[in-house]
């Protein structure tokens, strides 16, 4: 892998720093103590008229068609100033390559423009249940087959931009009957279809300004066209996008504990104690070092695995590592800024709190890093075997 970015990817990057610099990072602490989503809606709009909501996505649908890599460029620098709006925009690149990748013509042409342009403010995914999170094949929503609809009725859990999605991707069981994950089928639902109900969200540690809610189907009627793939081969999808999935979270972890410790590194060279700047002091100076080099590496393992997807190669591996790598670093960046700042890193006058809230979750969620270390070692075996 050649580590030099092109010009077209140092562009995104660039362009990504600068209204991440300019747009987002004036209202995250806002966001983050407030109930007005206005602002991140704007913004929203805003990114996806940059082209930052098919970064991955052919141009025929209103994509970028720029690849992997600038997606996880553009998501580092996006959540370097604010990571409710870099999980939102991870999430709804995601659906347009779920949609993409599976869907009809007749689908991609009539929701990957929308997303894309900012028509849809957002996509969400809808897989996780109260007994299927880390475990989604144990799923209990069922499709039932009515003539020319299927009827929904389940309910889902921890569903980001629930509240102000267009467009979901449902996972249901389609067989009861069939071996445990062969019988799940994903589908197309729109945002207002009788039946679909945004129930309550989350009052969560951090990452506030995301909506996180509960996904109701009660006799959700939907037509048949509204599968995506084929029928009882769902989860198979499900396993192959989380893996993509896991490049933009280790992107937007990265993002985070980077912010935490630019911040904090600043911070050690304006403070005094003992007369001279904490900046002179060894045990802030391997703080600097470690976490820095900690990051780094993150780093470079998400490029491996944005590379070998934007490629064509085998990478769910080499994905969880990244993201299991990265969400970590990002935790002890966060941690060691906090400490870098003393008392002071522990209340909200500074960001470094928020940032140590915000990364929290980046090693649970699109696959918890204990799954991540699963996926790792099975792969590893499978290829001594």
């Amino acid at each position: 892998m050649y580590l030099e970015l092109n010009e077209e990817q140092k562009l995104i990057q660039e362009t990504a720093r600068e209204f991440a610099k300019a747009e987002l990072e004036p209202v995250a602490a806002m966001l983050d103590q407030g109930d007005d989503r206005g602002p991140l809606l704007a913004n929203l709009k805003k990114l996806a008229e940059l082209g930052f909501m098919g970064l991955n996505v052919k141009e025929c649908y209103g994509g970028s068609e720029a690849g992997v890599i600038p997606f996880s460029l553009a998501m580092t620098e996006i959540a370097r100033a604010c990571a409710s709006t870099a999980v939102t925009v991870s999430v709804n690149n995601m659906v347009a390559e779920v949609i993409q990748a599976i869907g009809t013509e007749e689908q991609k042409r009539a929701y990957i423009p929308k997303i894309c342009s900012g028509e849809f403010s957002a996509g969400s995914f809808a897989l996780t249940e109260t007994c299927a999170g880390s475990d989604p094949s144990g799923m209990i929503t069922q499709a039932v087959d009515d003539g020319d609809s299927y009827i929904l009725n389940g309910s889902k859990i921890f569903i980001t931009s629930a509240p102000y999605a267009g467009v979901f991707v449902v996972w249901a069981v389609t067989d009861k009957e069939a071996p445990k994950g062969k019988g799940i089928s994903c589908f197309l639902v729109e945002a207002g279809t009788p039946g679909l109900i945004v129930g309550k969200e989350e009052k969560k540690m951090g990452q506030h300004a995301s909506a996180t809610n509960e996904l109701i189907f009660s006799d959700c009627r939907i037509p048949k066209t509204a599968l995506m793939g084929k029928l009882n081969d769902g989860f198979r999808t499900a396993v192959a996008e989380l893996a993509g999935g896991r490049i933009g979270i280790g992107s937007l972890g990265l993002g985070v504990g980077l912010a935490a410790m630019d911040y904090a590194t600043r911070y050690s060279t304006e403070r005094s104690q003992f007369g001279q700047k904490i900046s002179n002091f060894e045990a802030i100076q391997w703080m600097i070092a470690d976490g820095y080099t900690d990051l780094e590496a993150a780093r470079l393992l998400l490029m491996n695995a944005a590379w070998r997807k934007e490629n064509g190669k085998s990478f769910a591996k080499e994905a969880s590592m990244a993201k299991m790598y990265a969400t970590e670093a990002a935790n002890r960046a966060c941690y060691k800024a906090v400490q870098m700042l003393g008392g002071y890193g522990y209340t909200c006058d500074f960001p470094v709190e928020r940032y140590a809230r915000d990364a929290r979750i980046t090693a649970i969620y699109e696959g918890t890093n204990e799954i991540q270390r699963v996926i790792i070692s099975r792969e590893i075996l499978r290829g001594l075997a």
